[in-house]
């Protein structure tokens, strides 16, 4: 059991403090599901054409999301000025891994593909970069990170712990995930479906989307973007009474 900003994080095999978090693998992966709270999350790294657009959307809201970015999207002169407006516009901007290693078998998540070393060194490097353009701004509590592929195990969450990390995933069951993937791929969705799916998920959870934290993609090979249809999605689950936060308001941790 290590401590965190305050927060004592457990492996999966130990019971939670907060039992109203849900964890995976020592990671959280819902909040409060008592809560009519969405937290908005999106990932970034080769491809992130649609970072404008979905800053626009989120202007045009008036909401706040969360976004997570590689070393390889921070590296890119024309995503400048989109992690300048994210910070601008007091929107999260957190870690995603600064070479988007895989840390876990897919058939097999009990195993670790990478060193505690290696993790910890690629991680801090995106930490310090991001550091570089004023983000996170409080540089004294725990930073909000998703793992790369958003697949990770304990070992992870321990050591992200030991850097002062907040480890967390997407919350399972509504598909939005599925969104990077392209036309010619096994698991493509078409992006209407995709946000069809999500809504009836909210029907079917006996919690909604309470507390749920909504993966989606700025940027993909695939022609048909998800992340045009966010509008779409927003004012739907407005119009079903939920608030969007941040995922630092969604997971609070005291100091």
């Amino acid at each position: 059991m290590t401590l965190l900003g305050g927060l004592e994080l457990h492996a999966a095999a130990e019971q939670p403090q907060r039992p109203q978090w849900t964890y995976v693998e020592g990671g959280v992966v819902r909040g409060d599901q008592t809560k009519k709270q969405i937290a908005l999350i999106f990932t970034g790294g080769d491809f992130g054409e649609g970072t404008g657009h979905v800053l626009d959307t989120l202007a045009a809201q008036q909401i706040k999301a969360s976004f997570f970015f590689t070393g390889d999207y921070l590296r890119k002169p024309e995503h400048a000025a989109f992690l300048k407006r994210i910070i601008a516009e007091d929107h999260y901007l957190g870690p995603h891994s600064d070479s988007h290693p895989l840390y876990v078998p897919w058939e097999d998540r009990t195993k670790t593909l990478v060193t505690e070393e290696f993790f910890k060194k690629d991680l801090q490097k995106n930490i310090d970069d991001l550091r570089k353009l004023g983000a996170p701004r409080d540089d004294k509590k725990p930073v909000y990170f998703i793992p790369p592929y958003e697949w990770y195990n304990a070992d992870q969450s321990r050591w992200s712990s030991e850097m002062n990390v907040f480890l967390f995933n997407f919350t399972p069951g509504s598909g939005s995930n599925r969104d990077w993937a392209p036309e010619d791929h096994k698991s493509f969705v078409p992006s209407k479906k995709i946000i069809e799916d999500v809504l009836a998920y909210e029907q079917k959870d006996p919690h909604g989307l309470n507390g749920f934290l909504l993966l989606l993609h700025v940027g993909s090979q695939r022609k048909d973007k998800t992340f045009l249809l966010l509008g779409d999605l927003v004012t739907e689950l407005k119009k079903r009474r939920y608030d969007f936060v941040r995922v630092d308001e969604l997971l609070p941790i005291s100091q």
